[in-house]
């Protein structure tokens, strides 16, 4: 499974963005699709999953309310969109796929990452 990210940018602290995940490989629908995020000097640490099949999403909480996963309906591409971003949510997002899990160890596969700076 190959995921490659995109999306990303600079945008004003209150704007948004829109990130897409496209998977390519084997049984790649069948795989539960998260993003996670690495900000400066800090862990990677969990944004949103949705489950391959079901539609089930699950958030952290510090991006409950303004974030939105999504998927397309042949389950290829996976979106993570951003709205009333903050200065804090400026990382590099990785999507990955794997099991319905707040847990990287859980996620098989990763795309590159990709940089969002968000300006105050």
């Amino acid at each position: 499974v190959q995921l490659q990210a995109s999306g990303g940018g600079l945008v004003q602290a209150g704007g948004s963005l829109k990130l897409s995940c496209a998977a390519s490989g084997r049984a790649v629908s069948s795989y539960d699709m998260a993003w996670f995020r690495r900000s400066p000097g800090k862990e990677r640490e969990f944004v949103a999953a949705i489950r391959w099949i079901g539609d089930n999403t699950r958030y952290a909480d510090s991006v409950k309310g303004r974030f939105l996963i999504s998927r397309d309906n042949a389950r290829i591409t996976t979106y993570l969109q951003m709205n009333s971003l903050k200065p804090e949510d400026t990382a590099v997002y990785y999507c990955a796929a794997g099991w319905f899990s707040a847990t990287e160890s859980d996620y098989n596969y990763w795309g590159q990452g990709t940089l969002v700076t968000v300006s105050s």
